[in-house]
Parts: C-alpha cells; structure tokens; sequence
C-alpha cells in the first residue's frame, strides 16, 4: 500500500522518461505534408501498376484524419470479409457481400474503407517506441498466440480489431450533412475507422525523423482478411505496394515488431521486404501525371475524405490542433512529468469531472479523486517498464480513462507517447468493468424499443438474426443462476475470459466462453458478444460511407442495436475483451471505472489497478479497488480460475520490488 506513495519522490530520475515525445531519440514534431501525400502515393501507385494489381490507396495522419484516398483504374470495387475458415455469412462479419439485407445494405464494403481502416491500424498501432503493422495485428488477435500455436493462450490484443468502432462516441466525426451528434472537426482526432482495427496485411506506419507521423493502408486483391498462419512467410500484394508507398517514410529498424519480444516471440513486421519490390518509389512517376483519370484519381468516402478539396496536410501530434497536447492547465503537475489531454474547441475534452451515477452526495467520485486516480496511474506508468517498446527500458506509455457506474467520462488523461489505439480502447475497458460488475447487469442484456419499453427477447435481434439476451442465459450456464446481478467484480481481463473461443483460454477442444461463438464459427470477424452488439452499427456505417442510397450514419453511441439507441449508453464506444481495466467501489458499492491501454496488458492491468490503490491510500476518502470477497477469479469454470488482474513480476525500471499486486 506504501510502496508507490515513494515513487513520485524518485520517478523523475527515469533515465528515458526525456525520451517520451517532445525529443524522442532526439527527433522534433513532425507531420506529412501534402508532397509528402502525393510522394506515398506516387511510389504505391508505380509498384501497383509494374504488377498488374490496381489498387484503393488511403494515408491518414498520426491522429486519424484522412489525407487522401486514391482509387486506380480497375481496383476492386468491393472486399471480401474472410477469416479463411468456411464460415459462411450471417456469422457475424463472415462472407458480408450478401449480408445488412435487413438495414437495406446490398454490398460489403468497398476497398476504400478497407484501406483506409488498414491506414489507420498502421498509425494508431504505432508510436515513436514501437512500429506495429496490420500483419502485427493479425499475429496478436486470433484465438492462440501466436496463431497456429495449439493450446497456447489467444493473443494479447484478442478483440483490439472492434476498437475505434465508427459508432464510438469518444471519436471525432469529418463533417458532413446528415452526421449524427457527435464531437465533429476536420482536424481533431482520435479519428474513427470504419471497420474498426485491421488485421488484413497492407497497412504500414508512416515516420519522419523516427516520428509516427501517420500510415499507409492499400487493397488491391479484393480480400479483408488476415494471416492465419505465422509459421511461413507468404507475399501479400497489398503489402508489398504499402511498402513502395512507405519508402523515404519507414521506421528505424530497431523499433519495428520483429525486434520487440512478448513471452519470447519475435513480433512480425511484414512478410515483405524492400528488396522485393519491382519499382524504385524515388523514381516513381509525379503525382500530377497519375491523377486526373490518367492512372486513377482521388476517391469521395463519405464522413473521411472529399476530393473535391483535394489531399491535405496531416496534424503535428502534439498540437492542440491535433486533438492531443500537454496538459494546459496544471491539473496533473503532482505526478511530475509531462501529461498529455485530448482537447476540442482549445479546452480539455475531459477535463477531471464529479460523479453523475451515482452523484457525490450519493459516493459518487468528485473531480479531485478522478484526478488522483489518473495521476497515480500515471505515476505507475512512469515509474514502470513497458513491454512493447524500444529501447528496453523505456517506461510505460498508456492512455488511463475514468468512469462512472454508467459509463459516464469523467476523466482521461495520457503519457505522451503512448498509442493512439490506447485511447478509445482505455474508454471501452473502464466501461466493460462498470457494465459487467453493475448488480444492474443483467438487465442489460435486454433490448427495448425506441420508448423504452422493454421486448420479449426474441423480438431483440440485430441484423443476422442473433438474440443479445441469449447470452446471458449462456454467462449463468457457466457462473451461476445469479450471475450479473449478483454484484461479483468484474474486470476486463475476467470478461475476456469470458469471451474466448476456449473456456480455459488455449485449451484446444474445450467449450467455447458464454460471451464467445463456438469454435468451429469463431472468427476475430465473428467474436460473439463483442461484435453482435455493435454489428448493425457497422453496417449502418458501411452503407454511409460508401453512399448507399441516401443512407444516414450510425449514431455517436454504440448501442445493442440501432433501433433501440436509446438504451445501453453505458457501452457507447463498445464492448472491450482484453485485459487493463478494474472497477471501482467506495465501501463495497460499485461507483465506476478505471481503463488503461497502451504498452503490454499486464502492464494496463498493473497501471490501473496500483494507480487506483495509490490514490485510494493517498486521499482515504473511501473509494477503492473491488473487495476481495467480490472479485470475480473465485469463480473455476472448467476448474481453471477466472482472472480479476494480472500484473508483471518486476515492473519497475528504479525498484526491485516485486509482486507489486500482491495482497491488495
């Protein structure tokens, strides 16, 4: 309980703290310039064209903005969502191209939202410590880890895909006519992505001076898809003309995935290299002689990019402008290093906010105890070892959300560096950790018209046909006829437990979690309860996007089904299924949540649960960790106990201690 009040006194001599972004290995702010666009795309465009594969081209920048999408003569019109494994569709995003009949949509998406969503993973991905691509994120989402691994545990990022979800309410909307409410901005990020993360291969990271400044995404073979199988190395056409487009834009090598190591395995990169490509990209021809219809021309994605106004320069991440810079206004000073906020209109977006459900008056958090608690979960993460990044020893870079009982944003807050991904993911952590420990929760799991009147459960179905209630009934099969109003802490390590295709996780050949569909039509595109939720969201967005028929966009909250958008608001940036969340209680009464996402998930778990026991001792107003008696790893479905927090075994870079989680 006393071991991290210290830390504050000490942190500040972290040799790489210095290191975190202002200068990271020495570099200035960067951003891509509209020649820098057209550079990128000049390459891809010229390797596409030596290989006879036209393709759909988008670059964002560090924060999500869409800079440019440039469509080639021929390139496929549409994707195939395809996780390889003869799941037919109606499974969740499986074989779509003939699914969202029911919402009106005939077609799956195009390959303008495929690359851009590949874009985006590629930029949200990375950081100036670490260079992730859409094949790292194949190898990190998918049912072992690494995929092929029989009864390994699924991989460490296991549902990171439906993160940035175009219905979440914490990212910001281009603006366009008919946009739903939301927090609206041509230039502030976190941008949404419209098919969540990527895991198909073709979306690189973009760097200048060895800063993340944005990414590449491309699809040119008409397949959305993934690597199911990291033993061999194959070539992917999509990535191969992604790298033409990175070159004079690449990462130092030292700071890409298959340098950074997680349980001993090398991450993976790509599966291609420079040396394999057909074209030269600094010989590539000039923008301004592909444009224009004579190769292809810029592409019209509604709510991302207009071409009618042409490519345009990305944000300097740091910037106010951006979305993310410093804290202005001293709010974190105590913790003793730089800490970067989200900002909108010049002002804090999330400023350290009093409790609404429940209120003060009622235990509710006050705005000086959310503030505690960010700050001391940033002093954990300053204080301690990330796992993925370079160089070793750096100390952790997260984003740390706060929330109420429902879901309410009382608070965000981030060491700088630190992932954008982490930003939204954070927010739907400390959400999932609310949502499942509410005593509330399992009436949740019903759905109710537009007037708030609650349907049979069969009346409650989502585009292909699946019945939300249904998995409650399968979360009590396996914890009990009371679970989910029994009031039994939940974090969202314990959900993802729940939510794996093996209940335990890795163990080939067993039952599938209640929140999970069975394995033989599990898919990282047909999770379960994850997706279900939010299925009709997505194909709502689609059909937006790509400007089927005068549809209307999904709306700034993720809900159970859009139809029903007045209910579940308490997830309304998603379901998140991978470790770094812990709910609150001040004396045995559930009041929020805390969320932390960024540089290893046992690191998320330590950062947020230390950081909350921290300010807990530091203040002594009451709020806390879960009570033993209530944490939910005293639960052994299948004879394997589920797990509430999981925290490294010698996290800090300045101490010895070890087991830090250990007995709180």
């Amino acid at each position: 309980m006393t071991a991290l009040r210290s830390w504050g006194r000490w942190a500040a001599t972290v040799a790489v703290v210095a290191a975190a972004f202002c200068a990271p290995r020495g570099a200035a702010a960067q951003n891509l310039t509209v020649n820098d666009v057209e550079r990128i795309i000049a390459g891809a465009v010229a390797e596409a064209r030596s290989r006879g594969k036209p393709a759909s081209i988008a670059v964002v920048d560090r924060v999500g903005n869409v800079l440019a999408v440039f469509q080639m003569n021929g390139a496929p019109a549409r994707v195939r969502v395809t996780s390889k494994r003869g799941i037919p569709r109606t499974h969740g995003l499986e074989q779509v191209e003939d699914t969202f009949v029911t919402i009106g949509a005939a077609n799956s998406p195009s390959s303008r939202l495929s690359a851009i969503a590949k874009a985006v993973t590629g930029a949200y991905l990375s950081s100036s410590g670490n260079a992730f691509t859409t094949r790292t994120a194949s190898q990190i989402v998918q049912e072992h880890f690494s995929p092929g691994e029989l009864f390994a545990p699924s991989g460490p990022l296991f549902g990171v895909q439906f993160s940035q979800l175009p219905c979440s309410d914490l990212s910001v909307r281009q603006a366009t006519n008919g946009v739903p409410a939301g927090v609206v901005s041509a230039t502030l990020g976190p941008k949404r992505s419209p098919l969540g993360l990527s895991a198909d291969p073709g979306g690189l990271p973009l760097y200048k001076n060895n800063v993340v400044v944005g990414g590449i995404g491309v699809e040119a073979d008409g397949f959305y898809t993934l690597d199911n199988r990291i033993e061999d190395y194959d070539f992917d056409v999509d990535e191969v003309i992604a790298i033409a487009g990175q070159q004079r834009f690449e990462p130092d090598v030292n700071y890409r995935a298959n340098r950074i190591f997680v349980d001993g395995r090398s991450l993976r990169y790509t599966d291609t290299r420079p040396t394999d490509l057909q074209t030269n990209p600094v010989n590539a021809p000039a923008f301004a002689t592909i444009t224009g219809g004579v190769v292809g021309d810029l592409a019209n994605v509604q709510g991302y990019f207009s071409a009618a106004g042409g490519i345009v320069a990305g944000q300097t991440y740091g910037q106010a402008a951006s979305g993310f810079a410093a804290d202005p206004n001293g709010t974190f000073n105590f913790v003793g290093q730089t800490v970067f906020v989200l900002f909108s209109g010049g002002v804090n977006r999330f400023p350290p906010t009093a409790s609404t459900t429940p209120t003060v008056a009622n235990g509710g958090l006050t705005a000086n105890e959310v503030a505690t608690i960010l700050g001391n979960a940033l002093k954990v993460a300053f204080a301690g070892r990330a796992q993925i990044r370079r160089p070793l020893n750096s100390h952790i870079q997260v984003t740390v959300s706060v929330v109420d009982a429902s879901g309410n944003v009382l608070g965000m807050a981030r060491t700088p560096d630190a992932p954008i991904f982490g930003t939204d993911v954070s927010l739907q952590k400390a959400r999932s950790a609310a949502f499942f420990s509410n005593p509330a929760a399992a009436a949740y799991f019903a759905t109710y018209d537009a007037s708030g009147t609650q349907l049979a459960p069969s009346a409650g179905q989502n585009a292909n046909g699946v019945v939300i209630a249904n998995f409650l009934s399968g979360v009590r099969n396996v914890l009990g006829p009371n679970a989910l109003s029994d009031g039994i802490a939940f974090g969202a390590r314990t959900i993802g437990n729940l939510a794996r295709p093996f209940l335990p996780d890795g163990f080939e050949g067993a039952a599938a979690g209640p929140l999970s569909r069975p394995f033989d039509r599990w898919s990282i595109f047909n999770t379960g309860f994850q997706l279900d939720t939010v299925f009709d969201n997505i194909a709502l967005h689609v059909r937006f996007a790509d400007a089927v028929g005068g549809a209307i966009d999904t709306g700034a909250t993720c809900t159970f089904f859009t139809q029903f958008a007045t209910n579940l608001t308490r997830l309304s940036n998603g379901l998140q299924i991978f470790a770094g969340s812990v709910p609150v209680y001040r004396r045995g009464v559930l009041i929020g949540g805390v969320g932390v996402s960024g540089d290893g998930v046992d690191q998320d778990d330590m950062v947020g649960f230390l950081g909350l026991n921290d300010a807990s001792g530091a203040l002594g107003t009451g709020f806390s960790n879960a009570p033993h008696s209530l944490r939910a790893d005293r639960f052994a479905p299948g004879g394997a106990n589920l797990r509430y927090v999981q925290c490294p075994f010698k996290p800090f870079l300045n101490s010895r201690h070890r087991n830090a989680c250990d007995g709180k």
